[in-house]
């Protein structure tokens, strides 16, 4: 894993290659575990329960830009099992 927890990773990429990572997030959600790797750095992800999702773009004359963000709050082992009482 790295160091501080963060990954960053840039490149020039066919949409061959996109469709592949992409493809490779949405098995990543589906099974609940996502691993970034690149060189030496390693970072794994476990989406659950509810996620945010953001996605925006741009178009501009000779570019265009698609951005999407989804974040999720990581539930500790209490929080899985608490339970709610109400009375009156």
């Amino acid at each position: 894993m790295t160091e501080d927890g963060s990954f960053d990773y840039e490149s020039i990429q066919d949409v061959r290659t996109i469709c592949s990572f992409l493809d490779s997030l949405n098995q990543g959600f589906e099974s609940g575990q996502i691993i970034l790797s690149s060189d030496n750095e390693t970072l794994e992800l476990s989406p659950q329960m509810l996620l945010k999702f953001k996605i925006s773009a741009k178009k501009k004359k000779d570019k265009s830009r698609l951005e999407m963000k989804i974040s999720w709050k990581h539930l500790s082992k209490e929080s899985d099992t608490a339970n709610l009482s109400i009375g009156t």
